[in-house]
């Protein structure tokens, strides 16, 4: 392969995870990302063969999920439902779905979790003379 050829490809990788990476929210597919930088699907599959570890459907999927987890345990008051919306899903039943396939819980139970083990972790900090995190109190 000739290296401007591997550069542009590469460059067509970075710039589609870029893609990704800020607008996971949005209905993307991997051919409106490739329209996106005025190229093709085809080259836009290769380039994820080639330069990356997981295809654009397993990258984005990541992406959503990842955001996903973070508002579970950083914004607790937002429902599961408004999660689902926030990180591209428009069905909530899809969201629970393919959230329970990646982390092996519902979004619920994750977010249940999460908590139990920080009230764990704040007690355990308390016991051993250490300072509470920032925005909690000790009693």
């Amino acid at each position: 392969m000739r290296p401007h050829t591997l550069a542009a490809r590469r460059r067509l990788y970075l710039l589609a995870r870029l893609i990704v990476a800020r607008h996971y929210r949005r209905p993307l597919t991997l051919a409106v990302v490739a329209a996106a930088l005025a190229s093709s699907p085809r080259q836009l599959q290769r380039a994820y063969e080639q330069f990356g570890e997981e295809t654009f459907s397993e990258d984005l999927f990541a992406r959503r999920m990842a955001a996903a987890a973070d508002l579970l345990i950083e914004q607790r008051a937002i429902p599961v439902s408004d999660v689902a919306w926030l990180v591209g899903y428009r069905q909530a039943s899809h969201f629970a779905c393919a959230f329970r396939r990646r982390y092996g819980l519902s979004p619920a139970r994750f977010r249940e979790t999460a908590l139990a083990s920080e009230s764990v972790e704040n007690a355990k900090d308390r016991r051993a003379g250490r300072p509470s995190p920032p925005g909690c109190s000790r009693r």
